[in-house]
This record gives structure tokens, C-alpha cells and sequence, in this order.
């Protein structure tokens, strides 16, 4: 069988970057950031270094990766200014477009999740916060160490992601290479 390292991203300033190697949880990153202005943005060459680090260790596996997608409109007083909210969706955008631009620069192909998609097939709709993460701690004991704070739920969503795409679209496509 073909070896996997998939790439799940919770894409907000402070979500992260789980990688699945061949099904099981391997390094991850909390989003490295960096201060821009009065603000901070994803560093984007951080987060390609740890990408590189990752597929440099596992020469020839099949590389891909999932990010939960985000509809980011910001919002406008009256005068038509960006609210704080507004400026915080912004940034969110931001980062969310680096994270995508990232990813393709490095030929890597990328499946854009909307939450509700994901979440759905772990059966976490309309759950609390947390649900995410005691689901990952279930079904991998093994992560205990990058889940043990409810602060971790950014990792625990971006683990879910990539166990999303690996159940929902990795098997078919190792599946069809393997018959090709």
C-alpha cells in the first residue's frame, strides 16, 4: 500500500496544521503568526518550512491536504468603516488565502471542507466546542499529548479534517492508482 501524509488545517490565527502519516497522527503546528502593523498575520514561510520538513521525512508518500473553508464578509458601520469584527474577518481571510496559496505553491492538491461537511460525518453538528477534541482523544489515544487542553481544539478540528479527507477521499484515490 502507498504511504499518506495528509495535511488537516483549522485555518484561523489560532488554529493549526495536523499531519496524518499513513492514517496516524504525526507533528503538528499551532498557526505560526507574525506581527504585522498593529496585527498579526499567518506566516506563511513557516508554515511551508514545516510542510517541507514533513514531506522531506517521508519520501515518496502520496502528499495532499484538507483546510475548512471560510466565508468571510466583513462587516460595516453605518459610515461604511470596518467594525472590529469586520477587521477581525478580514484578517481571518487573510490568512486563510496564504494558507491556500501556500499549499498550492508547494504542489500539494487541497480539498476545501465547509465545517458543516466535516463535522456532519464525525456526527459533532450542533455539539459543544469541545465535542472535537474527546472525539480525537478517542480515536487516537496516541495524540493525548497535543490534545490535553481544551485549548486544544484547533489541533482536535485539524486532526479531524485530515482523518475527514483520508476517510471520504484518500482510500478511492490510492484505490484507482493502484489499478492504473
Amino acid at each position: 500500500m502507498e504511504r499518506s501524509l495528509t495535511f488537516g488545517i483549522d485555518p484561523g490565527l489560532t488554529g493549526s496544521i495536523f499531519t496524518l502519516i499513513d492514517g496516524e497522527p504525526g507533528p503538528v503546528l499551532d498557526m505560526p503568526t507574525m506581527d504585522v502593523g498593529q496585527g498579526s498575520e499567518v506566516d506563511a514561510r513557516a508554515v511551508a518550512i514545516f510542510i517541507r520538513e514533513q514531506r522531506a521525512a517521508h519520501p515518496g508518500a502520496h502528499v495532499s491536504a484538507a483546510m475548512e473553508r471560510i466565508h468571510a464578509r466583513p462587516m460595516r458601520d453605518k459610515s461604511g468603516t470596518p467594525t472590529e469584527g469586520g477587521k477581525a474577518r478580514h484578517s481571518l481571510a487573510e490568512g486563510y488565502g496564504q494558507l491556500k496559496a501556500t499549499i498550492r505553491v508547494l504542489g500539494i492538491p487541497l480539498d476545501l471542507v465547509a465545517p458543516a461537511t466535516w463535522k456532519r460525518h464525525f456526527h459533532l453538528l450542533g455539539t459543544a466546542k469541545d465535542a472535537a477534541r474527546v472525539l480525537a482523544l478517542a480515536r487516537f489515544p496516541s495524540a493525548g499529548r497535543s490534545l490535553s487542553r481544551k485549548k486544544d481544539s484547533g489541533r482536535a478540528d485539524a486532526l479531524l479534517i485530515a482523518l475527514w479527507f483520508e476517510n471520504t477521499h484518500l482510500a478511492s484515490h490510492i484505490t484507482d492508482e493502484a489499478a492504473a
